[in-house]
């Protein structure tokens, strides 16, 4: 998917203009609608349920039937593609701008490519690809994808933490354990895969029996390997999957609070319209959070002097 994927699916225009043609106002509202959404939902469990069917070799005497559902289904996808292009009206290149609607062009209009024809595997994969679409169907779906791709930042550098920890403790285990256990430890990369299925702590009590066969201080070894690794790095893997759920969340939040909201004119909230909304609304938070402090202050101090700056006569 090209583009940094929104955490909601971008709508239509839906604010008619006078320049607007009526083909394209009827197409908006339809796209918009939920019986048209529940009706591709269904569509795409049906292709996803005949994809399935198809993996069946004793049901080849129905190989026409599910070919003729295919088609069909084909054809359902490209009138969808036509009516959301269509909502556009005159800018059906506004359509491209968000990830998604990338992501669904390219999966129905991959069938038609001369190459991908018959019962090629690129073709059942791109069929396959069909079924990814029903993340743009539900909210919870596309907070969970904003929120994981949002956090490929934060996700490479622990990867490179750890790929660092696993080598450091691949390395030692090679020196302390890999004259006598060769099969676990007998070079680098039998250490790192050990360590790797170590991660799991179901190998733990037998190389902890195995470590201890050779010195009791190999225990050492272990506990500091699970400390620093299995809870240590593995919080840091969740902490910042937690903060960017937060974050699509928020930007969720925005859009639905705010979905005219449009910095830029061009008919819809874009990425950089979402996150400009939701410095504001961190900012109204600030203020909020500054009038409550002030209005906690005791207007007295502790010998029974009224607070300075506070003007109102003693009782």
């Amino acid at each position: 998917m090209s583009g940094p994927p929104a955490p909601a699916q971008r709508r239509a225009p839906s604010t008619p203009g006078p320049g607007r043609p009526a083909l394209a106002d009827a197409c908006a509202r339809l796209a918009r609608s939920r019986p048209f959404e529940i009706g591709i939902v269904v569509v795409i469990l049906a292709n996803g349920i005949v994809l399935g069917l198809e993996t069946y070799d004793g049901l080849v005497p129905a190989t026409r039937a599910l070919h003729g559902l295919e088609a069909l289904f084909r054809a359902v996808f490209v009138v969808e593609i036509g009516i959301r292009l269509a909502a556009y009206g005159r800018r059906p290149q506004d359509f491209f701008r968000h990830g998604w609607n990338v992501f669904d062009f390219v999966v129905i209009a991959a069938i038609f490519v001369p190459g991908l024809h018959g019962d090629s595997a690129l073709l059942r994969v791109v069929r396959v690809a069909r079924m990814v679409r029903l993340v743009r169907f539900s909210p919870g779906l596309r907070t969970i994808v904003s929120a994981l791709w949002r956090s490929l930042p934060g996700v490479t550098g622990f990867l490179a933490l750890a790929v660092v920890t696993l080598y450091v403790y691949g390395m030692a285990g090679w020196l302390i354990f890999g004259d006598r256990y060769p099969d676990e430890y007998g070079d680098i990369g039998r250490s790192l895969l050990t360590l790797f299925v170590l991660l799991s702590l179901e190998t733990l009590p037998d190389l902890i029996e195995q470590g201890l066969a050779i010195s009791p201080w190999t225990l050492l070894y272990y506990v500091s390997y699970v400390v620093i690794t299995v809870n240590l790095l593995l919080n840091i893997l969740i902490a910042v999957i937690v903060n960017s759920m937060e974050e699509a969340r928020r930007l969720e939040m925005t859009e639905r609070l705010a979905p005219d909201y449009d910095s830029d004119g061009d008919g819809a909230p874009d990425e950089v319209d979402r996150i400009a909304l939701t410095q504001r609304l961190d900012d109204l938070r600030a203020v909020i959070a500054e009038l409550e402090r002030e209005l906690r202050i005791d207007r007295e101090d502790p010998h029974g002097r009224p607070h300075h700056g506070d003007t109102r006569p003693r009782r």
